[in-house]
């Protein structure tokens, strides 16, 4: 006996999605039975990437940093889809330096991606789920360096630590309308985010290509860095009605990183 697809019917809204992770969820949905809206910045990737994965998704141009982008983004995907019941909040960036030479405009556009981002597309989408009814699910993408400070990256802990934060408030004023809105924190997640991540680490720490990389993967109690595969179950199950009773939450997904 097949077994109903666990999202059948649903229909998903994802930032960041024309690669990486938040494609990874975009896939995982769909085999799931949702139809999804690939929402990014760079709408001829994002047509790409809807057109690979197939009818059940489309694209969306959206830019999380103007609240005009994300307003007309979110129309399209109602329009297209008829409504929307699942955001991911997927999108994010990276920064990394010392204290003394954080810059004021790399510290305003992480936060203008990774908080702001948040919240305004949260925000958005809250307001389309209480004017239909019927209630949602919210996912932010949190990180486990939101759970403590490290000596290089302050901004994006820092970031982080205020989307867990969002992600608490939100979920607590949001249950009444029936939006459970809560976040996963992935530890290190190997992949085109974490070859970034690297290169910071190489000009900071003078580190050779590819050592803070192969550092890190020794240090998870798993054995290994995480994959984009790895916060698939999680995203899933944050959407189905097996998590109607979860709210506020941030669930490390981390291979034993971190524990809380």
């Amino acid at each position: 006996m097949t077994s109903r697809p666990r999202l059948a019917g649903k229909t998903a809204l994802i930032t960041g999605a024309a690669r990486g992770i938040g494609r990874a969820f975009a896939e995982a949905y769909l085999r799931e039975g949702a139809r999804v809206a690939i929402a990014d910045i760079n709408i001829d990737r994002a047509r790409r990437t809807a057109a690979e994965l197939g009818d059940a998704a489309i694209a969306v141009d959206m830019d999380v940093t103007r609240e005009e982008s994300i307003d007309a983004g979110v129309a399209e995907a109602v329009k297209k889809m008829g409504r929307i019941d699942i955001l991911i909040n997927n999108v994010a960036l990276f920064t990394a330096g010392e204290i003394v030479d954080i810059a004021r405009a790399d510290f305003d556009r992480v936060f203008a991606v990774n908080v702001g981002g948040v919240l305004f597309t949260l925000q958005a989408v809250a307001k389309h789920m209480i004017e239909r009814g019927g209630g949602g699910k919210i996912i932010n993408m949190a990180s486990q360096a939101g759970r403590r400070g490290e000596a290089l990256v302050a901004v994006y802990c820092a970031s982080k630590a205020a989307v867990i934060s969002l992600t608490q408030s939100a979920g607590l004023n949001l249950i009444k309308y029936g939006i459970n809105v809560n976040a996963i924190a992935p530890g290190v997640v190997d992949g085109e985010h974490w070859d970034g991540v690297d290169a910071f680490f190489a000009r900071l720490e003078n580190k050779a290509s590819g050592q803070k990389k192969k550092e890190v993967g020794q240090s998870v109690p798993f054995g290994r860095m995480g994959t984009a595969d790895d916060l698939v179950g999680m995203a899933i199950f944050l959407a189905t009605a097996e998590a109607d009773y979860i709210v506020s939450q941030c669930f490390n997904v981390d291979g034993g990183q971190w524990m809380s």
